[in-house]
């Protein structure tokens, strides 16, 4: 069972894409299976530093197969516009002479009526006086809305199809502007300009040129290459806590960014799972809407940010910091299944005396370490925190485990013991070397 998972625990920007490059050399195969370019992965790779939001990292070694997989929805001209710069930043092809990239044909395409649906619905909610979602407004959930609808999706595979793709492109182009054209007459938002269904057409078919030799059946290679032995590593985007199913509902992504979402991304059941490595901050973030109970709205949640770089990869927006919350954590360990944790940036706790990990809630008059299934609970908890001594010792040039400050480890130590998970990696800074290995 030669696969391996790695899958945030928080709600996203766990630094997932460090240890995926990490671990992509002792792997053939690197699959991202879910979400689109919502999501944002900072690898630094030979020196340089690349954010992937479509592209698996493993796009950046040679020799190995990326592949983007069928439960991801694709917009083609971010993904062109990706690679592009990943070639200015390379010096050469991406991906590398020697390496694959394959696209699935059932992927579900991103237009831009989506993005105009996303807009339209987060002002909507904005007006009304309700709380946004904080979309990053790329369309992924009204895409991934259509796919379930079924009416009105198209496939990567029907650019193939070029008569077939125009057909549809006006089918469902001539719906969209008339849903739109309601929608934004009857909210106030202002004129709609209707979209051009050749002109989409004529726009999307010149990305196929591009893109038609990538686009594949991916779940039958990566089904052959788990039958065949090959190692592949499974790239998570965004957190279990945005999970659609089981994250912080309606404060969530549009997918099962879980681990739940690894077989009906992929294809490839769980049983050829052999590690699944949940990834977490030494301390929690969040961006956008919802509740989020260790949230320090003070000078200790903005050293966190300032020292952390706590900004959107993809949208730049500022992240909200606070404690470690463990509930929230080992409840994501547990519905993933995770056998095998990794802690990044602890550095960025250096310095501080005393560090606090949330290791219950007070609930309704209560104690406990169940998370709660309802936003509004959620919102209702307060933090129950174990308090630890910090250290004032630098950890950026830690290269081995034991270099790491007792009290450093003791903090390590103990989320893993919250977490009921063993540890196995920790970050203390970017670099690739910069990777303990527990």
């Amino acid at each position: 069972m030669p696969a391996t998972s790695v899958i945030g625990l928080q709600w996203g920007d766990e630094a997932k894409g460090k240890f995926v490059d990490v671990l992509t050399d002792q792997h053939d195969v690197v699959c991202r299976y879910l979400g689109g370019n919502n999501a944002g992965h900072t690898v630094v790779f030979d020196g340089k530093t690349f954010k992937l939001s479509l592209l698996p990292a493993g796009v950046l070694h040679p020799g190995k197969t990326a592949v983007i997989a069928t439960g991801v929805v694709l917009d083609p001209a971010a993904l062109l516009n990706e690679m592009d710069r990943a070639v200015q930043s390379m010096g050469g092809p991406v991906p590398p002479e020697g390496t694959d990239l394959l696209i699935s044909d059932r992927a579900h395409l991103i237009f831009p009526w989506h993005l105009a649906e996303d807009a339209a619905l987060e002002t909507d909610r904005g007006d009304a006086g309700q709380e946004k979602i904080g979309t990053t407004l790329r369309g992924i959930g009204p895409c991934y809305r259509d796919k379930a609808g079924r009416t009105h999706a198209v496939r990567a595979g029907d650019l193939l199809r070029p008569d077939r793709f125009r057909q549809r492109v006006a089918e469902v182009c001539a719906f969209k502007n008339r849903l739109l054209g309601a929608m934004i007459a009857s909210s106030g938002q202002g004129e709609f300009t209707p979209f051009d269904a050749d002109e989409i057409a004529d726009r999307y078919l010149g990305f196929a040129e591009r893109l038609g030799p990538f686009i594949t059946d991916t779940t039958a290679f990566l089904l052959d290459a788990a039958d065949s032995g090959k190692n592949i590593l499974f790239e998570a985007a965004q957190g279990s806590m945005l999970d659609l199913d089981h994250g912080t509902f309606p404060y969530v992504t549009s997918s099962n960014s879980s681990g739940c979402g690894v077989h009906p991304g992929s294809g490839v059941p769980e049983r050829h799972l052999d590690t699944m490595l949940g990834v977490v901050k030494a301390y929690s973030t969040r961006v956008g809407g919802g509740p989020f109970v260790t949230e320090l709205d003070n000078e200790i949640g903005e050293r966190i940010r300032t020292r952390g770089n706590e900004f959107g990869t993809v949208t730049g927006r500022p992240r909200r910091c606070g404690w470690f919350d463990a509930v929230a954590a080992r409840y994501a360990a547990r519905v993933s299944g995770v056998d095998a944790l990794a802690v990044s940036l602890l550095d960025v706790l250096d310095g501080f005396d005393e560090l606090q990990i949330c290791e219950a809630y007070e609930l309704n008059g209560r104690r406990t370490t169940d998370f709660p299934s309802h936003a509004d609970d959620l919102a209702e908890a307060t933090p129950i925190y174990r308090t630890l001594p910090g250290w004032s010792e630098d950890t950026t040039s830690c290269r081995t485990y034991g270099d790491l400050p007792a009290n450093a480890r003791t903090y390590l130590e103990t989320l893993a013991e919250l977490l009921g998970t063993k540890l196995t990696y920790v970050g203390v800074g970017p670099d690739r070397e910069q990777t303990i290995r527990v």
